[in-house]
């Protein structure tokens, strides 16, 4: 099936440049552009995309604005925030607001594409930066002192091999540690499409829709090293 895409982004040089990325991928089509949050409901009623990508610094309305305007009158509507912030409050803002993704400009191609995907099919998608400094903010949380003031360490790391196999543990972890499908294929000396299996798996086999909700779940029970 083919995912109908909107870009609503101020800077037409930046709008183009996504637009040849994403026609790279020929279940995708981009079937509209706007600069402004204002254009961005117009839009939504005319071509009906399937996600739509906005920017979140923009004239007149921006992109939070706009992306809480338009949940509320097409609460099917998929959403990823574009942005130069990797500020958790920036992060928040734009999630509360009904959007499913958040990608920083400085993305690569495939970070592009893959999140436009699993948003697509009703995900949700952070980049990995993001996912990163979701980890450190935990980190920080976990932190646990005694009453008397010392500190008290974390229950050791155990991988769940009674869920995924040694390598998927790996894979886990190096989301966790907020890298790039590409930058664990590096790290483990694979291709970035054995990666996408692995990833593939372990949200089956945990259950879960996205890779952000993997490594959340991961966290929770103590299955990667927060480092």
């Amino acid at each position: 099936m083919t995912v109908k895409i909107a870009i609503i982004d101020d800077h037409q040089l930046f709008r183009e440049g996504v637009k040849r990325i994403l026609e790279f991928e020929k279940t995708f089509e981009v079937v509209a552009e706007g600069e402004d949050g204002e254009e961005a409901l117009d839009i939504i009623e005319k071509y009906h995309p399937d996600v739509v990508l906005m920017d979140i610094n923009m004239p007149h309305q921006n992109g939070v604005e706009a992306t809480r305007k338009l949940i509320e009158a097409y609460p099917e509507t998929k959403i990823i925030i574009l942005s130069i912030h990797d500020d958790e409050s920036y992060v928040t803002h734009a999630l509360k607001s009904g959007a499913t993704g958040y990608l920083l400009k400085e993305m690569d191609s495939d970070a592009l594409i893959e999140a436009v995907k699993v948003v697509a099919e009703g995900g949700s998608y952070l980049h990995p930066k993001i996912t990163h400094n979701l980890v450190e903010e935990f980190r920080k949380l976990s932190n646990r002192y005694t009453p008397g003031g010392t500190y008290q360490q974390p229950p050791a790391v155990v991988p769940p091999l009674h869920l995924l196999t040694p390598r998927e543990c790996e894979v886990l972890q190096l989301l966790a540690d907020g890298k790039s499908n590409r930058a664990i294929g590096d790290a483990l000396y694979i291709s970035e499409k054995t990666v996408k299996n692995h990833v593939s798996n372990i949200l089956q086999k945990l259950k879960v829709k996205d890779r952000t909700q993997a490594v959340v779940t991961a966290i929770k029970n103590g299955w990667v090293e927060v480092r």
